[in-house]
């Protein structure tokens, strides 16, 4: 039974899916924008949120949770000491989705996804 799930399956194995998001949210943090599907950038957008949430704490607890997902030590850096101070001072919403329209190949809706300033 699934009681109790959340979250979106996007076609893929649980292993699989939870690389992918892994990977989303370093390269959101490396480039401070992303384009990818609207399905994936939903996936990604609730857990970035969370990970920015505990970068403005900045202690080492916090850095060492955030390790747990991102294990890029450069982007880790980049997230607590860049990143984490910007958004301190605001309540929520770190992220902006911005709809681009369907891809060529296979009509899927395609988004932007970046850190809001």
């Amino acid at each position: 039974m699934r009681h109790g799930k959340s979250g979106v399956k996007l076609g893929r194995s649980n292993a699989h899916r939870k690389m992918l998001i892994r990977t989303l949210m370093t390269q959101l943090f490396k480039h401070e924008r992303i384009k990818t599907t609207e399905a994936k950038a939903r996936a990604i957008r609730r857990e970035a949120e969370g990970l920015i949430r505990m970068a403005t704490k900045g202690d080492l607890h916090a850095r060492r949770q955030i390790m747990k997902v991102i294990q890029d030590r450069a982007v880790v850096e980049k997230l607590i000491h860049v990143i984490g101070p910007d958004m301190a001072q605001r309540p929520g919403g770190y992220t902006r989705v911005i709809k681009l329209g369907p891809r060529l190949g296979d009509a899927a809706p395609m988004v932007f996804v970046e850190l809001v300033e």
